[in-house]
């Protein structure tokens, strides 16, 4: 059932099943998709007795700005800030948390800065705090390949070609990202009406522009940024999930994501599995959720 938790700065949509005093387990989602990532992860959990709460970020469904002079940042501060204070308003004192992509960041941003709050992450693709400071070094040629959307997005006709072409690029990336997954129209586009939030666009090309020093900050969370920056160890229980297949954060990327790592921590590769691995790999998602949550 869609709900609304408001916070400092926004209504936060979300969906919520299960007992509502059962042990709180978050979802986030990515970019370009939305609360139907887990769609077969959040029933079996639900269904387990757990608090399953799967929010829209910001720029994303039905979440709002509660102010138009708020800075429309995507940047990954804000993801984490937005997810504490998701906790808050909803009186939780501490979930587990699992992620991928720009929920993946606010869940590892979580764990970071405020690991009280966090009894267990499963993090897909790794350690996902960005290396600001690093961003200006260059990748290998096959890795600068895949970030091309980046590199466009970094451009006013990238911006343009966002607010235009929202579906198409996001239907491209969705096949590129995941080789061997076929989805179907209709998958598609249950998550596609959520880009048409009216600070999809503007959300988005802050994340990309900032992550590279492209585009300043919000000022209310540079003392995070700066915390950050430092990237620091996430000592919470946590188990990385990677796909073979996945088309833009390849496998070997989270190669030495235990480093990073100064809890108790695991690592698994999921055959076939692209980056939506939580359509693609929803059982294998659900029991590292339950491996963690029942240790």
């Amino acid at each position: 059932m869609q709900q609304f938790a408001r916070t400092a700065n926004l209504d936060i949509a979300y969906l919520e099943s299960g007992p509502p005093d059962g042990p709180a387990v978050i979802l986030l989602h990515g970019w370009p998709s939305d609360v139907h990532d887990w769609d077969e992860v959040a029933p079996p959990l639900a269904a387990a007795g757990y608090r399953v709460l799967v929010p829209w970020l910001r720029g994303f469904g039905p979440t709002r700005f509660l102010s138009a002079q708020t800075l429309r940042s995507g940047q990954q501060a804000a993801l984490g800030a937005d997810l504490r204070d998701f906790m808050d308003a909803l009186g939780i004192d501490s979930a587990l948390l699992a992620g991928y992509d720009w929920g993946g960041r606010a869940a590892c941003v979580v764990a970071a800065l405020w690991p009280a709050r966090v009894r267990g992450l499963v993090t897909i693709t790794g350690y996902n705090i960005q290396n600001i400071a690093r961003s200006g070094e260059p990748a290998d040629a096959a890795q600068e390949q895949r970030y091309w959307y980046q590199w466009y997005f970094h451009t006013e006709r990238g911006r343009a070609g966002l607010a235009q072409n929202r579906r198409d690029l996001a239907r491209l990336l969705w096949c590129l990202w995941s080789p061997n997954w076929r989805f179907d129209e209709a998958t598609f586009a249950a998550s596609a009406a959520s880009f048409d939030n009216p600070d999809f666009v503007d959300v988005t090309i802050q994340s990309y522009r900032h992550r590279y020093g492209k585009a300043p900050g919000d000022p209310a969370y540079e003392g995070f940024e700066r915390s950050l920056a430092a990237q620091p160890a996430i000592a919470v229980p946590t188990i990385v999930l990677h796909g073979l297949c996945d088309g833009v954060q390849p496998a070997s990327q989270s190669a030495d994501a235990a480093r990073h790592f100064s809890g108790r921590y695991e690592r698994k590769l999921i055959p076939e599995a692209g980056h939506f691995l939580s359509r693609e790999a929803p059982l294998e998602v659900v029991q590292a959720i339950r491996a963690l949550a029942e240790r």
